[in-house]
């Protein structure tokens, strides 16, 4: 396995993955970015995003997209995960585990908080796989928000 920073020629394969997750997740209706929105968010002037990509002989497994939070309790930046998928075809081999480890040494090596990121509360396997790496699950709080447009 290969884990690298996605570069702009990634933008395609990106919008793929995220739109693989969407219909893995039951959201396809909701997924409305397009290439070019991962170009301009990830790849433009002002990136709001990174992206890992996750490789095997050269072929795309997965990703992880993250951005950067902040901590008022720990006055600290944080990474927040927004997304961390691996296709069904090379699951169990270790990959997610790998993008979650990096993003860790990520966040530790610039002195970062935490990383934290949601889940959805029937997926089951991924709760599991979290918790297995040491995760803790946040069921006190209650995520809300407002769409906009």
């Amino acid at each position: 396995m290969t884990l690298r920073d996605a570069v702009p020629g990634d933008a395609a394969e990106i919008l793929a993955l995220i739109q693989e997750l969407a219909d893995y997740e039951e959201l396809r209706e909701m997924c409305v970015v397009t290439v070019e929105d991962v170009q301009s968010e990830v790849f433009g002037v002002n990136p709001v995003a990174h992206v890992l990509m996750a490789e095997e002989d050269g072929v795309v497994a997965g990703f992880a997209l993250y951005f950067f939070n902040f901590s008022t309790f720990l006055g600290r930046r944080g990474i927040y995960l927004e997304d961390l998928f691996v296709r069904p075809e090379f699951r169990g081999r270790g990959i997610g585990k790998g993008l979650l480890l990096r993003l860790k040494e990520i966040a530790t090596e610039a002195g970062y908080g935490r990383v934290e990121w949601s889940v959805l509360d029937w997926n089951t396997p991924s709760i599991e796989f979290y918790k297995s790496l040491g995760a803790t699950a946040m069921d006190e709080w209650t995520t809300f928000r407002l769409t906009l447009g």
